[in-house]
Order: C-alpha cells, then structure tokens, then sequence
C-alpha cells in the first residue's frame, strides 16, 4: 500500500497546518503587541519605561514554559503522531487566550489580577512551546525532498503572519478606538478573537494528513521513550542551540522589541511605531518563501553564513543608527536592512533543524532544545533590553545582540550542510 500523499493531500495539510501555525502565533504576540495598552491595568506604576519592563517580565515567564511544551509535545508528536500533537496545542492556547481576555484588572481584584496573567501566560507558554517542533517537523516531512526550504520557510511566513494580525487588529483598533477605550478595555478583543481563531484551527487541524515519516516509525516510536532516544544524539542537540541562539535573540529583537524601541527611545507615536512594524514585517514575510526556494538550489549552509557574518558586523549600527532617527522612512528602510539579514536564519531554521535528526525523535530533537535556548535568549531580549535602558546603558543591548549572532557563526561555520547531509527520507 502507497502511504505517499497525493500532490494535492500534501498542499491541503501543508496549508492547514501553516493555518493553525499562523493562529497560535497571532495568540502569543497579541500580549506582545498590546502590552502597550493593558500593562497600567495590571502593573500600576507612574514609569511607563517599569510598566513595560513588568509586562516583559511576563512575556519572559511564557517562554520559561516553553521547554516543557516542547518537552511535552514533542513525546506526544513522535509517539502518537504529529496531528494529534498540533491539535492539542492550539486548543491550550485558546484557553490561554480566553483567561488573559477576561481576567479582571488590578484595581478591581488587586494582586490576583497579574497572578492570573502570569498563570495565562505560562499556559501560552507551553502552547507555543509545543508548536514549533510540531509544526517544523510536520512541514519538513509534507514537503517534498527538492522544495523542503520552500516549504518550511512557511513556518515562519505563519509566524510573523501572526505578528502581522494581532498588528492588524492593533492598527484597526487605533483608529477606530480611542486611546483612553484602548486602555481601559479595547485591548481584551484581540485576545477574545484569538480563542475564536483557535478553535477554527483546531478544527482544520482535525481534518489533515499525518505525515508519512511518522507512519512508518509508528510502531517502533509508539514503544520508545522519546527523551531516552534524543540523549543518543548530543551532537545535534548542541547544533540547535548553537544555530538557534544569535538567531532567536536577533530576531525578537527586529520583531518584538521594535515596536517599543521606537515608542521608548526614538520617541515615535505609538500609532506610528505599530504601523513601521507592521509594515516591515509584512515585507519580511514575503521574502521568507524566496530565501526558502534559494536554499534548495544552495544550500542551507550558505544562508546561515550569510546571517553570521552580516548580524555580526552590522547589529550595532543599525540599532545604533535607528536610535538617533527622525525620518520614518529611513527608520523603515534601517528595520528592513536587519530583518533581511535574519532572513537568513529564519527562512530555513525550521528544515534545517529537521534534518538533523531520524523520525523517531524528530519532533523531540527539534522543539526541545529550541524552546530551551529561545526560553533563556530569545523571551529576554525584550526584558534585557528594557533594562539596559533603565540603567542608562542601552547600546549594552546591541552588543549583546553581536555577540550572540557571532556564538551562532561560530557554528554555522563548523557545521554540515543539513541539505547535503539529510537525516529525512
């Protein structure tokens, strides 16, 4: 019997699990992105710079969970398959999203109120944490041996789609909106449109392919202990720290933390900043697909180089540079020249992780020690960087920032090409 999946069963799951991927993220960065808005309504304060800095503690909290969704996922998606491992996540998220859009304010119920936001967000937290390996594997294994960039570099066209949502919903708001409405309660609908959303993937995600890969090692896989198989390949582990590290930092950094460094220290409207944001993102997400594409004609080694060398040389005087502008297109053009030399890491992350590892404990191999690295680097890049500022000392960040990109060099240089050198069938 032919387990293969037709051409058009492979576009149809690929599609429905990019979905669901695209959902769970419009959930996680919904906090991100209007924390602007409810940070006074659970952290009082007279200092905007430590109500933000409070709500970025949190932000950093979601990620610490996010190594036991990936833990818990990952054994759920190599052991019971990856369908059942990516429906499970983003019916977590929805009950994430229904508590933090609900949850009473400080002045109404006191302590309990950021007690309840944290709690929401540690259940994101292990949602999100989950999603990655899943969703990378899932979209590795649909796709083709020759478009296996292409289609991967979805994941994150997903992602930032997700950024790009709740930055819709966000703009919409604004200007529909005023900003004492978008303070006192406006900033609970994108969290009630996220549950809602949630569900609709949940169902799409009932109703795709399992993948072929998982098919054949189900029985083998049904047996083993997923975490017990990972610790025969020490190696690969440390290569997706390695890779993940200057990558998941410097992303954040162009992506979340953007938006408030423009509010915060360009000192530009928070319309405006959303608005750059949004744009470059969107931007961003178009290109991912041709970076993808371009890794199956080269390589993903050459991609990574690019990331390295370019993120190493040129991370502080684009921060730096951006932090001294008034004109918001070069601001724009400045945010477009970091996101593009991500680009290089995010486009193909997903696959190249993928391929380091067998069936059996891919899904494992890719989300734990991902989620590990972006719990520790990549949820306090925000937090760090708030701090920094605090203290009087922000372009400690963009070093940071250098020296992480730099670590991740280190390796892209001594490392195979996954491509060439493919554990995927």
């Amino acid at each position: 019997m032919n387990n293969t999946p037709s051409t058009q069963n492979r576009l149809k799951s690929i599609i429905g699990g990019s979905i669901g991927n695209l959902v769970e993220w419009y959930d996680w960065y919904t906090y991100s992105a209007f924390a602007l808005y409810f940070s006074a309504s659970f952290f009082p304060s007279a200092d905007s710079t430590v109500q933000l800095l409070d709500s970025a503690a949190v932000f950093a909290g979601g990620f610490l969970m996010r190594p036991i969704g990936g833990w818990l996922f990952g054994s759920i998606a190599d052991r019971l398959g990856r369908k059942k491992s990516m429906a499970l996540s983003v019916l977590l998220m929805a009950i994430g999203s229904l508590m933090i859009a609900f949850c009473p304010t400080y002045s109404s119920i006191g302590i309990l109120a950021p007690i309840i936001l944290i709690v929401a967000r540690l259940v994101q937290g292990v949602s999100v944490g989950g999603e990655y390996g899943t969703s990378a594997t899932y979209l590795s294994e649909m796709a083709t041996s020759n478009r296996r960039g292409f289609f991967a570099s979805f994941q994150y066209v997903t992602l930032v789609g997700g950024q790009l949502i709740a930055l819709g919903v966000q703009l919409i708001l604004q200007h529909n909106m005023t900003a004492k409405a978008l303070h006192d309660y406006g900033w609970r609908i994108p969290f009630v449109l996220g549950a809602i959303l949630s569900f609709v993937a949940l169902y799409l995600r009932e109703h795709i392919a399992e993948t072929t890969a998982y098919k054949q090692n189900a029985p083998q896989a049904k047996k083993a202990n997923p975490v017990k198989e990972l610790l025969h390949y020490p190696k690969e582990i440390l290569t997706v720290v390695g890779l993940t590290l200057g990558g998941t930092i410097a992303f954040y950094t162009y992506s979340i933390y953007m938006q408030k460094f423009l509010v915060n220290t360009v000192h530009l409207s928070k319309d405006k900043s959303t608005e750059l944001t949004f744009i470059s993102l969107l931007i961003f997400s178009f290109v991912q697909p041709l970076f993808g594409m371009l890794s199956d004609k080269i390589g993903r080694k050459p991609l990574l180089l690019a990331f390295g060398i370019l993120g190493t040389l040129f991370t502080v005087p684009l921060m730096t540079t951006i932090s001294h502008q008034t004109n918001v297109n070069t601001i724009l053009a400045l945010m477009m020249c970091g996101l593009l030399i991500i680009s290089g890491y995010t486009s193909i992350n997903a696959v190249v992780k993928a391929e380091l590892f067998l069936a059996k404990v891919r899904a494992l191999g890719v989300g734990l020690p991902y989620a590990l690295t972006t719990a520790i680097f990549g949820g306090t890049a925000e937090m760090l960087a708030l701090w920094f500022k605090k203290i009087g000392h922000e372009n400690y960040f963009y070093w940071y920032v250098t020296f992480a990109v730099f670590i991740s060099l280190v390796i892209y240089v001594t490392m195979k090409d996954s491509k060439l050198h493919s554990k995927m069938e």
